[in-house]
């Protein structure tokens, strides 16, 4: 186990363990567009710390220990920490971008940061396998991702809770493109992989909101 996952994890079960017990504690650091347009950037970061309930949370903190240890190891601490941190600001950016007409609008959890470090681990290791229940084989690492994306657009069109599902994809191309960034060289592993998941990521982004889910 890493420490520095083991530290996010604990800094985030921590913090949000206050959030659930303290509501003004959890108005004054949640993501909300109001709040942000009035000068309180801080909240970019912070709202990435706090969880709706323990499902959410553990959800989250158990994809960041899966997937964290093995960006962690490949990159080495503080790259990784440029990921994550990298991420999450994204996932704020593209969320601020996609709500900043609705001032009342809010959202929280580590939905930016985790999305990133998944697409960076699969971007290091395409050849990796998960299994996920209740589908009983184990499936390429990145159809996880993908369905990841998929969930996040329906979860914001559809508006589930105000946990932050636009904070995904914009974490998702946080990830991809610090990845590329700080080791370029991931793209001989499987060029064909990186660019399908490049174009994957570009069409969400572009045609998302064309996409029409139902509840």
């Amino acid at each position: 186990m890493n420490q520095i996952v083991l530290l996010l994890i604990v800094a985030n079960v921590l913090f949000s363990l206050n959030g659930f017990k303290d509501n003004v504690f959890f108005n004054k650091y949640k993501f909300q567009i109001g709040a942000i347009k009035q000068g309180d950037k801080l909240r970019m970061i912070t709202s990435g710390f706090l969880h709706a309930d323990w499902i959410h949370l553990g959800f989250n903190m158990y994809t960041l220990y899966f997937f964290g240890k093995t960006v962690a190891f490949s990159f080495g601490n503080i790259y990784f920490l440029v990921i994550y941190f990298g991420s999450l600001l994204a996932g704020s950016i593209y969320s601020f971008s996609q709500h900043k007409g609705n001032d009342y609008y809010s959202a929280f959890g580590a939905s930016g940061a985790v999305s990133g470090i998944v697409f960076s681990a699969i971007i290091l290791y395409p050849e990796m396998e998960l299994m996920m229940l209740p589908i009983p084989i184990p499936l390429p690492g990145y159809v996880f991702g993908i369905g990841y994306l998929l969930y996040s657009i329906y979860g914001m069109k559809s508006r589930l809770g105000n946990i932050g599902h636009s904070a995904h994809l914009g974490g998702a191309i946080g990830g991809y493109a610090l990845t590329l960034f700080l080791r370029p060289s991931v793209v001989s592993n499987n060029p064909m992989m990186i660019v399908i998941m490049g174009a994957i990521i570009g069409g969400l982004l572009f045609f998302g909101d064309k996409l029409n889910f139902s509840k």
